[in-house]
């Protein structure tokens, strides 16, 4: 059955937006795959194979700039059937970001145009709050909605237990408590799969998230570990992000396991992750409170007090100085770039003005 742009998530208001493509013989599509720079795009008339257009790649501000899975390109296709060309990448309405792994300051897209991000985690080990509330903070700032999936829910005696525990640390996140061993909670994904939606999959290596991926597609289309029986724990097998249509509706977005989940753009939503630590911080003496060493801290009087939880309040603090330390660090790379950018000006300038001179002589 063939597939339409609107199975993939187009829009009325993407037609709208890419008129002026359109009028320039582009072709609208999605990016599902990409792999040393080759991505594999889904179009109307089928997958094409393409490749970023110099152009692009020499206007980007960074990688952040260039198409990543699930991105709405503009391409450029060639008639006699080579490789086409990615010569735009349209507004993205969401992404999924973090500052990218090692100690180079970037940013980096995991994934695009995302409706729901569904964070998993396995109940294989027990239920991490600090983790979970790590991946709330990068999750909220995408512009999709998160969800917590606990997989794995054959493998624990209490599996409300294991929920309630996870929800003390979503807030307002939904928890949702599933196995792909033996299909329990699987219906619940079918909301956030209706009308062309997309969800992606995020979360640690052997949460299951390629299992769950398979389940939802109905067929083993991912490649998953075998569960080691010491542990009964599976090993991650995803290495490529790649972007899934279900037959029965809706996209899938699975992506590799990460070992370290860095901030980037976190702007306010810390505060909108730790809602309860906010509405605290109103009752601080003073109103630039660091909840740290300030006299006078409502945040702290709770945490003395035992209303408020020692290690939530531990983890909040930390997430507050990666957040600082990573915009002081975009500062300082602002500002270098600024002045290698200048000083590139001013030596095309220089030259500029050498050849000028020059002429004159000459004349």
């Amino acid at each position: 059955m063939p597939i339409t742009l609107a199975d993939l998530g187009w829009s009325a208001a993407r037609e709208r937006a890419f008129a002026d493509p359109a009028a320039a013989g582009l072709v609208a599509g999605r990016v599902v795959l990409e792999h040393n720079h080759v991505y594999r795009v889904l179009t109307a008339a089928g997958e094409q194979l393409a490749e970023v257009a110099g152009r692009v790649k020499h206007l980007a501000e960074g990688r952040h700039a260039l198409p990543v899975v699930g991105d709405w390109v503009a391409l450029r296709v060639d008639p006699l059937g080579a490789r086409s060309q990615i010569r735009e990448v349209l507004p993205r309405t969401s992404s999924f970001s973090r500052k990218a792994a090692g100690r180079e300051t970037e940013e980096q897209i995991v994934a695009a145009n995302i409706d729901t991000v569904l964070i998993v985690f396995g109940l294989d080990v027990p239920v991490n709050a600090n983790a979970i509330e790590r991946y709330l903070v990068v999750a909220r700032r995408s512009g999709a909605a998160p969800v917590i999936v606990l997989n794995k829910a054959d493998l624990v005696d209490d599996v409300d237990a294991a929920v309630d525990d996870a929800r003390r640390a979503a807030a307002d996140a939904p928890v949702l408590a599933v196995s792909t061993r033996t299909g329990h909670g699987m219906e619940a994904f079918e909301p956030y799969l209706r009308g062309g939606a997309t969800v992606a999959l995020i979360g640690p290596s052997g949460a299951g998230k390629s299992s769950i991926v398979n389940r939802l597609v109905g067929r083993e289309l991912l490649a998953t570990g075998e569960v080691r029986e010491w542990d009964a724990r599976g090993r991650h097998t995803s290495v490529h992000r790649q972007l899934v249509v279900r037959e029965g509706g809706g996209l899938v977005i699975d992506t590799p396991g990460m070992r370290e989940l860095q901030l980037w753009h976190t702007d306010d939503v810390v505060g909108e992750t730790f809602a309860d630590i906010a509405d605290l911080a109103a009752s601080c003496r003073f109103r630039d409170c660091l909840h740290d060493t300030e006299p006078g801290c409502a945040v702290k009087a709770a945490v003395e007090a035992g209303d408020l939880d020692a290690g939530r309040y531990a983890n909040y603090l930390k997430l507050q100085g990666e957040q600082a330390e990573t915009s002081k660090r975009r500062s300082e790379r602002a500002l270098a770039d600024a002045k290698r950018i200048g000083k590139i000006g001013s030596k095309a300038l220089k030259a500029l003005q050498r050849e000028r001179q020059r002429q004159g002589r000459d004349s």
